[in-house]
Formats: C-alpha cells, structure tokens, sequence
C-alpha cells in the first residue's frame, strides 16, 4: 500500500530557493541535493502538515491525499510553527 501522504514538487514552478527543506525537521527531503528539493522520504512525512507547502514562495509543492477542500490547515502535531511570518503549522 502507497503512503496516503507526502509532498509533491513542480519542478516547472519551482524556484530552488531552499525554503521548504529548511522548513522540514521529518527528514522528507534529501539535504544534499539542496536547494533542490527531492522528495526522499515520503513515510516521515506527518499526515496534514503543510508546513513545506504554506512557505513555498512559488507554490510548487502539492500533497498526495489530500483532500480538494483541505485548505491551508496543518492537522500535524510536529510544532512547525508559524516562523518568519509565514503562514502554515
């Protein structure tokens, strides 16, 4: 069975600035590959977090199960935080 959730990067929207790897503390990205974000862990990501997402200045980062009316709010308990006057966990 496929992992319900996990983020999915549009490299076309992407602009490599690092963000959402920073942003991450699950370990879903692959840090040696940054800036670029590659989605190398799918299983540590939380189910509903949004975190990586509602910082992407660019909005390149999508979710695999989630919901077309689940909005912006992180259901996570990861205290991901609202850092740098960003909107999201």
């Amino acid at each position: 069975m496929a992992k319900a959730w996990y983020p999915v990067i549009d490299y076309e929207k992407c602009i490599e600035c690092g963000a959402c790897i920073e942003k991450c503390k699950h370990g879903v990205y692959d840090q040696s590959k940054a800036p670029t974000p590659v989605v190398e862990n799918p299983d540590n990501c939380l189910y509903g977090c949004h975190g990586c997402g509602n910082i992407c200045p660019s909005g390149a980062i999508s979710y695999v199960g989630e919901e077309p009316t689940s909005g912006d709010s992180c259901s996570c308990s990861c205290s991901c935080d609202n850092d740098g006057g960003y909107k999201g966990c």
